[in-house]
């Protein structure tokens, strides 16, 4: 325990001492931007002048192609593997046969229950006659009746158990695993086979909360796989998501055909290119301009040689570009580099970049 308050008390430290010297490395600059404010002296600084420009919000994102379905197949029935109809990377079909479990017990319960029906119906019709000519009683006749009814639910039962031994594929696709072999023993709920489709791929891509905006399901979209760079394939939003994740970007899912001669398979990288419409023109500046951050709103004005800080409201982050909403005309010159040296009514030497 002493340890522990020990290493807190290091860490605290060590902390209050980077805060401190971060302080006065902020206050000395600013200490030596007034002492050059006061003298007169300039700051070199580079600028650029406010003009507007065409926003392009075309943007890509990486992801990983998944399979259309992926599911692992299970037994139905209990009894040993007899016949095993498929291997490792067989292709099959919805209602192909793929595995039979030792039917025997099945098949004579399925026997034994038609034998059951078969007589059941023989006393019913007998005891229907007997109670319209009143040989029998009322409840005599719905014993029977209900006796027939459970014969043919367990006749029902049987069959399906039956029906249960022959293991189907229930989806198209291909044998990704076989998990059993002839001569193993399985019960309802034991795994099979792991079938997988990518006759379809999901490409699972993640946009901003500009981005997404300009986006909807139906929407077509440019994809290159880094396996075929010399290829280019397209797909559908399939799915947006109508909530962000932890990393406040919004998945989306995009549907791609694939084909068996194109040979995308499941987990591959793949990158995809959204083309959007071009914006009106706006106003952007480089993220550099700021003073401080992009978060603090501010940046340096040249007005007659002299360093105005201004107030502004950014908009989108376009890479290294950031869209201005309000504050800035077009024409003004902006500091975009050499800020760390200014305060508010510096002079500046400043050299335009156009």
């Amino acid at each position: 325990m002493k340890r522990v308050l020990i290493t807190l008390l290091i860490v605290a430290a060590a902390i209050a001492l980077i805060g401190y010297v971060l302080t006065q490395h902020k206050e000395d600059n600013e200490a030596k931007a007034a002492v050059v404010a006061e003298t007169g002296s300039t700051v070199a600084v580079t600028a650029v002048r406010a003009a507007k420009q065409e926003i392009n919000l075309d943007f890509s994102s990486n992801g990983t192609f998944a399979a259309n379905q992926d599911l692992t197949l299970l037994a139905e029935a209990s009894g040993r593997i007899t016949n095993l109809l498929v291997k490792e990377g067989s292709r099959v079909s919805k209602g192909q046969v793929l595995a039979h479990i030792d039917a025997e017990y099945a098949s004579l319960d399925v026997q034994r229950a038609e034998d059951a029906l078969q007589k059941l119906r023989v006393d019913y019709e007998r005891y229907k006659s007997s109670f319209e000519t009143g040989g029998v009683t009322r409840a005599q006749l719905d014993d029977i009746e209900f006796n027939l009814r459970t014969t043919e639910n367990q006749l029902q039962q049987a069959k399906r158990r039956l029906s249960d031994s022959y293991v189907k594929a229930p989806i198209s696709g291909v044998i990704n695993k076989r998990l059993v072999e002839v001569g193993t023993f399985v019960g309802p709920g034991t795994e099979l086979f792991e079938i997988v489709d990518i006759s379809r791929l999901k490409l699972e891509v993640t946009a901003n909360e500009y981005q997404v905006v300009h986006l909807k399901v139906g929407d077509r979209v440019d994809i290159q796989s880094s396996v075929f760079p010399d290829r280019q394939f397209s797909g559908t939003i399939h799915f947006i998501a109508a909530k962000a994740d932890n990393t406040l970007s919004y998945p989306v899912e995009i549907l791609v055909d694939n084909d068996s001669a194109e040979g995308l398979r499941a987990g591959m990288y793949g990158t995809a290119t959204f083309k959007l419409p071009v914006q009106e023109p706006s106003i952007v500046i480089p993220r550099s301009a700021f003073a401080g951050s992009v978060s603090s709103s501010q940046v340096y004005v040249i007005q007659d040689r002299t360093a105005v800080l201004k107030d502004v409201t950014p908009g989108r982050i376009l890479g290294e570009q950031v869209e201005i909403l309000h504050g800035l005309e077009e024409g003004e010159i902006i500091v975009s580099g050499g800020q760390i040296n200014l305060v508010d009514g510096t002079k500046v030497d400043a050299q335009v970049r156009d």
